[in-house]
Order: structure tokens, then C-alpha cells, then sequence
């Protein structure tokens, strides 16, 4: 099978295909997430979960994408983008079969590990591909809003498909679905996608590496298992503790290396810093309404999970028709504009959901539903564009492994937390939590993306360009 060549200035029918395929793998990543969550009521008889097991389910799953976003962005700019792609389709591929096969929630949590190193190496680097593909401002804001808006397919999509799917064939038929769209998206980027790498390859940091890991594995535990430890157990007390010992470890030893794991340099870009903390808690809501909306619907009002799909079909359809939106938005008057709403739907869903307690019939279930759909729509393509597009382009898969881990860890936190409020049976919490994570967007969009924001990320970049061109001259 012919390889484009390296380097190959692609057409524009090329250029499109590869975002397809780019945006295939995003599609298979984030429907592992939004039908599984639809499937978690039969997963929980199935296999005797509680709601911890539940939440372990999707955190084991969203804690190891996390940990290793970073390390498959920037392995990807050293040793080939296409390559690491190739590889991150396999182990994912093969991740979801083990899934289907697992006899047992422990087998099952360990086969999600597995699924989630795989799936790693996929949005992070087809961001970073898609990066080096488009090279006109414009054009790279678009596909970026395609990207974001296969988010809202997702959403369309999986819930309906994972209902159906659930509904005719259990939950593990979710799984086997991978394997199809994996195989082909396999063949497509052999067929069609050029390999491309950073002209420098950066140097592996396992003690980075090993930092990050500990840092969202004991906070992530903390959180699920407060609640069945206590909160001032020695266990719980002692991942906390972990947690903090190991950010500190990174905020010391990271700036010491030259090439680090996280390049906490970035983060003196206000833009860039607000797009990371935008999108922890834009996907800590997400990851929270999912799992509070779906156990509600089915557990509490004895939905199918059919009928369960059904009803968030008006907030997966309103992202679906919001993503592009937000691409076009931002390519023409910027990313204040769509976060500022986003904020302030997302705040308004959740605010709406706590006045009427959870109540998901009627009008302002719909009203509540829209507004969140809305909310998330637009909140995806400024984050990925406000990463990537303001830092040099061999620094593509480190930026943007940064976004992908900023998504996943709110992801997790969302679930771990709400989750834990729903087992502490305050579920009205749980909505004024996704309400305060509308609010955070809110002034995070207005606070990074004035004029001073802007000149930080200028100079930002200016000095990561000038480190590029000191050390090629040295080379």
C-alpha cells in the first residue's frame, strides 16, 4: 500500500480526507463514552456494580487517557505523527475487544486501562496532524470546528446507537462497535494520511511521566472513595496528600529540564492557561450531566435505555448544530464570543435542573436540555483553538495533548464528583455543581481573551520561536 510521502503539501481534497479520518478517531473515542454511559443501568445489574464500580467504569477509562495524552503528543512530534496514530488504533481496537470479552467489572476495568493507552495516541496527535495539515489560519479554524463538531455527533449519536444497542444485543455489543470503525480507520490513514514529525525530537521524561500519573490517580480515588471511606480516613487523607506532593513535584522538577513531559512555559500564555482551565470545567460538567442523567432516567424513572437516548437526543442534537457554529465564530470574530455564551447556557441548564430537582419531563426539561447541548456546542472549538494555533507548529503535539488532558481530567473530576454527591443521595447538588462550571467558563472566556491576554500569548510564542531557533543553530 503507498505511503504519502513525508512532508507532502497536500490538495485540498487530500487535506480533507485526512481530517475525516482524523475526525473518525475522535468519533470512536468519545462514542466509547456517550453510549457506554447510556448502557451503565444494564452494565450495574449485569455485572453487581455499585455506583463507585459505575464511576470506575468511566474514570479508569478517562484517568489513563489523562495520564498519557502528553507523552503520546509529544512521542508522536519526535519519532512520526502517522505512526503513533497507527499504533494508538491497535491497542484501542484491541482494547474494546478484551471489553466485550471482560467476564467481571475488575476485568473490565482493566481492559478500559488497556482501551485508554490506545486511545492516548488518537486526539492529541490527529489534532496535532490536522495542525500541520492546514496551514492558513482561516482553513485551520474551520476543520478545528468539524473536529469539535463530531463531539456533538457523538452525542447525537451515541446515546441513540448505545441505546438501541443495549436494547437488542447488552452492553457489550457497545464495545464490538469499535471494531469495525477501528479496522477501517486503520486503512485510511495508511492510504491517505502523510507522515510528519517536529524537526527536533524531544527527550522522554518518565519522571514527569510518573508524576502525572500519580497526581490523577490518587486525586481521582480520593474523590469516588470519600464517600465509602470517609473523608478524614487515613486512605483518603493519604491520596490527597499524594496528590499534592506529586503537583509539587512537577511544578519544581519540570521547569529544571529542557525538554520537559508538560511545558509549563505555555502557561504564561493567559489565552492558552484560560483554554486548559476552561476545558477542565466545561468536561466536569459534561462528564457529570452524562452520568446524572442517564442513572436518573433509567434507575429513577424506569426508562429503557432506548428511552433513555431518546430523551437527550434535543441536548446531542443542539451540540451537533452548535460545534461548526462555534468554528465559524471563532474564525471570524474570535473565542470570547462563544465561551461567553457557552458559559452562560451551560450555567443556565444546570441552575434550571436544580430549581426543578432533577425533573427531566416536560418543558423545562427540554428548556434545560437545549441549553446545555448549546453550552458545550460552542465551548469545544475556541479551547482547541486558542491551544494549538497561538504556539509554534513543532510544538502541535505538545499544546494540544495538553487540551486533550485538560478535557479528560475534567471529565474524570465531573464523574467523581457528581457521582459522589448522587451516592450521598444529593442529587440537587449535583446540578448546582454543573450550573458552577457554566459560571467558571463564563468568566475564564471574558477574563483571557482581552488585548493583554492576546500580547501574553504573542510573547509567549515569540520566546518558545526563539528557544526553536537558538537550539537548531547550536544542532
Amino acid at each position: 500500500m503507498r505511503h504519502p510521502p513525508e512532508g507532502e503539501e497536500l490538495s485540498r481534497r487530500g487535506r480533507l480526507i485526512v481530517l475525516a479520518v482524523c475526525c473518525m478517531s475522535l468519533l470512536i473515542v468519545s462514542l466509547d463514552i456517550t453510549a457506554l454511559n447510556v448502557a451503565l443501568p444494564s452494565l450495574q445489574k449485569d455485572l453487581d456494580a455499585d455506583v463507585s464500580g459505575l464511576q470506575w467504569t468511566l474514570d479508569t477509562y478517562t484517568v489513563v487517557l489523562a495520564s498519557f495524552l502528553m507523552l503520546a503528543g509529544s512521542t508522536a512530534d519526535r519519532v512520526g505523527r502517522r505512526r503513533v496514530f497507527r499504533i494508538g488504533l491497535v491497542v484501542f481496537t484491541a482494547g474494546s475487544v478484551l471489553c466485550a470479552l471482560a467476564p467481571g467489572l475488575p476485568w473490565l476495568v482493566c481492559c478500559r486501562a488497556l482501551q485508554a493507552v490506545g486511545g492516548s495516541m488518537l486526539n492529541p496527535v490527529a489534532i496535532s496532524i490536522i495542525t500541520n495539515t492546514f496551514r492558513d489560519p482561516r482553513e485551520l479554524a474551520r476543520a478545528i470546528g468539524a473536529w469539535g463538531a463530531v463531539v456533538g455527533v457523538s452525542m447525537a449519536v451515541g446515546p441513540l446507537v448505545g441505546g438501541a444497542l443495549v436494547h437488542s444485543f447488552g452492553w457489550r455489543s457497545i464495545f464490538w462497535l469499535n471494531l469495525p470503525v477501528g479496522l477501517l480507520a486503520l486503512v485510511l490513514t495508511a492510504r491517505f494520511v502523510p507522515e510528519s514529525r517536529a524537526a527536533h525530537a524531544r527527550r522522554l521524561d518518565p519522571v514527569g511521566q510518573l508524576l502525572v500519573i500519580a497526581l490523577l490517580g490518587s486525586l481521582t480515588f480520593g474523590i469516588i472513595e470519600g464517600g465509602n471511606e470517609g473523608w478524614g480516613s487515613p486512605l483518603i487523607v493519604g491520596c490527597f496528600a499524594a496528590a499534592a506532593c506529586a503537583l509539587a513535584g512537577l511544578l519544581v522538577y519540570e521547569p529544571r529540564r529542557p525538554e520537559p513531559l508538560i511545558e509549563l512555559g505555555f502557561f504564561r500564555s493567559v489565552p492558552f492557561s484560560g483554554a486548559i482551565g476552561i476545558a477542565v470545567v466545561a468536561f466536569s460538567g459534561m462528564g457529570g450531566f452524562l452520568f446524572l442523567t442517564t442513572l436518573t432516567l433509567q434507575n429513577d424513572q424506569g426508562l429503557s435505555p432506548l428511552a433513555a437516548g431518546l430523551h437527550l437526543l434535543p441536548m446531542a442534537a443542539t451540540t451537533m448544530l452548535f460545534s461548526p457554529l462555534s468554528g465559524q465564530l471563532v474564525a471570524h470574530v474570535g473565542a470570547r464570543v462563544p465561551l461567553v455564551a457557552a458559559g452562560a447556557a451551560i450555567a443556565a441548564s444546570g441552575a434550571l435542573l436544580a430549581w426543578r430537582e432533577g425533573e427531566l419531563t416536560g418543558v423545562s426539561y427540554l428548556l434545560a436540555f437545549v441549553a446545555f447541548g448549546t453550552g458545550f456546542g460552542l465551548v469545544n472549538a475556541p479551547i482547541t483553538n486558542t491551544a494549538v494555533t497561538g504556539m509554534p507548529r513543532a510544538r502541535a503535539g505538545v499544546a494540544a495533548g495538553l487540551a486533550s488532558t485538560g478535557r479528560q481530567v475534567g471529565s474524570a473530576l465531573g464523574i467523581a464528583v457528581v457521582g459522589t454527591t448522587l451516592a450521598a443521595g444529593a442529587r440537587t447538588a449535583g446540578w448546582w455543581i454543573i450550573c458552577g462550571c457554566g459560571v467558571l467558563v463564563l468568566v475564564c472566556g471574558v477574563l483571557t481573551t482581552g488585548s493583554r491576554a492576546r500580547a501574553s500569548a504573542e510573547r509567549t510564542a515569540a520566546r518558545f520561536e526563539g528557544t526553536e531557533a537558538s537550539g537548531a543553530r547550536a544542532r
